[in-house]
């Protein structure tokens, strides 16, 4: 599986983007797509998670629970991230991943994983 993530920049505090994950190949041992993001000097961190087929509920970490809306569009391959509300904090590069596990939140269980695109946000 191949993921390329798509969409961050420079954005005011409050302010709302957009970031796309396209996936190739074979995408059909997928069982859940997630996005991640390190901001510098800092670790890994989770951010959303939800199910790449069928049903399940999507799953946020509490620093963007409300703000944050995780989806996809399984015809063209693509999860999303909608970022709004963005605070200072938010900045980070952000990583698509994807995983054989169902609702993972765990890292070292994703086996691919996208570039990253840098969100920044300005105060």
């Amino acid at each position: 599986v191949q993921l390329q993530a798509s969409g961050g920049g420079l954005v005011q505090a409050g302010g709302s983007l957009r970031l796309s994950c396209a996936a190739s190949g074979r995408t059909f041992s997928v069982g859940s797509m997630g996005w991640f993001r390190q901001a510098s000097g800092k670790g890994r961190e989770f951010v959303a998670v939800l199910p790449w087929t069928g049903g399940g509920s999507s799953i946020y970490a509490d620093s963007v629970k409300g703000r944050f809306t995780v989806s996809r569009d399984n015809a063209e391959k693509t999860l999303f991230l909608q970022m709004n509300s963005l605070k200072p904090e938010d900045t980070a590069v952000y990583y698509c991943a994807a995983s054989s596990v169902l609702q993972t939140t765990t890292s070292n269980l994703y086996e691919f994983w996208g570039q990253g695109t840098e969100v920044t946000v300005s105060s």
